[in-house]
């Protein structure tokens, strides 16, 4: 067990990732999460009032199915599989979220600050982002893994444009606007 909750080297989880996509080209797939939402919506009929979701949701079954697992999995590695340890975060940026009044995890996925908070401020600023995740995942044409890791391994060039523009715009979020809100 110990083999599982220990963070693995990058060479190790880069090889997976990079075995799994040459099985997905393999067999004409494409990876993504955000058009799960696409499917879900289209399986409730509404494809017959809006033309967007107006598609065979049942072409990509699979698609949920790998949806699923990763809330499966996500749940049983923080309930079961978790080490505290393994949250390691350089001095620097905990000295830096610090001056913004925001707590370091201690072994916690996320700091209790962000959500511990519920003044309507920070309410504000979670619909907000979800709402910009949400439009920006669907303008983009797919979410960052979709583009990242299933674009860019098929040599897609909007994939890179979408990639170049997700790590832009976070070196603007952390670097400029985190320190406004906070």
């Amino acid at each position: 067990m110990e083999l599982f909750s220990q963070t693995w080297h990058w060479s190790i989880s880069g090889f997976l990732i990079g075995i799994v996509m040459l099985l997905l080209i393999y067999f004409g797939k494409t990876f993504g999460m955000s058009s799960n939402l696409r499917s879900l919506c289209a399986m409730t009929g509404i494809g017959k009032k809006v033309s967007f979701f107006d598609w065979d949701w049942k072409s990509q079954r699979w698609n949920l199915v790998v949806a699923l697992g990763t809330m499966i999995g996500g749940f049983i590695a923080v309930h079961f599989l978790h080490d505290a340890s393994n949250v390691t975060i350089n001095p620097k940026t905990i000295e830096q979220l610090k001056l913004m009044g925001i707590d370091e995890p201690n072994g916690k996925l996320l700091p209790n600050s962000l959500f511990e908070n519920s003044s309507p401020k920070m309410i504000f600023i979670l619909i907000l982002g979800g709402i910009l995740i949400g439009f920006g995942s669907r303008y983009a044409g797919g979410c960052t893994s979709g583009h990242a890791i299933s674009g860019l391994s098929n040599l897609q060039v909007p994939s890179l444009k979408a990639v170049l523009g997700f790590f832009i715009g976070g070196l603007i979020m952390a670097h400029l606007l985190l320190p406004l809100i906070f």
